[in-house]
């Protein structure tokens, strides 16, 4: 219901232009582009950040098994 007002108030077009490109597009449909890339590039970087540590907290169990200490 509310996502349903939220896109009647924002149908006006808006044209976006990067670089070499443009396109127009609703501000709406802009809005929910822009809100998904960063729902993917969070979501990445957290996928990203907690493989490091588990990586190196492997590495760490690892260190302390081969020099005999827990």
């Amino acid at each position: 219901c509310l996502a349903v007002v939220f896109i009647i108030q924002n149908v006006a077009a808006v044209t976006v232009g990067i670089f070499f490109w443009e396109i127009s597009l609703s501000l709406a449909l802009l809005i929910f582009f822009v809100l998904a890339l960063g729902f993917v590039i969070g979501w990445f970087l957290h996928s990203f950040l907690a493989y490091r540590k588990i990586k190196q907290e492997v590495a760490e169990v690892q260190k302390n098994l081969l020099s005999g200490k827990k």
